[in-house]
């Protein structure tokens, strides 16, 4: 009777393969899928989202229901872009990884995310080469502008298959020191921060400012004054 008891109150402990700092970094990655899908950024697969920690970088897998990930779904590659580790069931690195590698090299970013959504999408059918707002007090949450400045994200073109930006996305990136941020027409947005905690704040100020800009259309608001 004893030992049943002693065997009824045991526990069995799960225990992570993974080190502290690799697990609670995939599971950011998770919650953040998680998070990106209720806000309509990663719905039907589409979006992602990478974390640099120390020498590596976590990214999201391609092709697979992003609300449902699991911290040993996650990708592991290091600085330059390789894959150190990789989760089994057949899961593909994700096609943005040379796109969020740009943004790595280029600006020294520690996080970067992919956002499908629709605000995105539609501020890239009504500007050109660039959108462009002013005097919004959400500017003030994207590092480097003021309420009354004017802020732009420069706007490329959709290619068939999303790594064939990765060139494009790179000259813009260079060319564009002041932007978080690279719209793709009709498709979405690409946009980085320091961590995670500024690359998810700039992604919702951008999107506010997305979606802001589009009523103002709707309304016949000039974005200009």
């Amino acid at each position: 009777m004893k030992m049943k008891s002693i065997l009824k109150e045991a526990k069995v402990k799960k225990t992570s393969p993974f080190s502290p700092s690799s697990q609670k970094t995939r599971e950011l990655v998770c919650e953040l899928c998680r998070n990106f899908y209720d806000l309509g950024w990663a719905s039907g697969t589409g979006g992602g989202i990478s974390i640099k920690d120390g020498d590596h970088i976590y990214m999201a897998p391609s092709g697979v229901q992003k609300e449902r990930l699991n911290p040993e779904d996650i990708f592991v590659l290091d600085l330059d872009g390789n894959i150190v580790e990789e989760p089994g069931r057949g899961l593909k690195l994700s096609q943005c990884a040379p796109l969020f590698m740009h943004a790595y090299k280029i600006r020294n970013a520690g996080a970067v995310l992919h956002s499908h959504s629709v605000n995105a999408a539609t501020a890239t059918m009504l500007f050109d080469k660039a959108f462009r707002i002013k005097n919004m007090e959400m500017q003030k949450g994207v590092e480097g502008y003021g309420a009354f400045d004017t802020l732009e994200v420069p706007i490329i073109e959709n290619t068939a298959y999303e790594c064939e930006l990765a060139d494009s996305l790179g000259e813009t990136i260079k060319n564009n020191p002041k932007s978080h941020a690279v719209l793709v027409r009709r498709h979405g947005v690409y946009v980085w921060g320091k961590d995670w905690k500024q690359a998810k704040t700039h992604a919702e100020c951008y999107d506010y400012l997305f979606e802001a800009a589009s009523r103002m259309k709707q309304l016949g608001i000039s974005l200009e004054k």
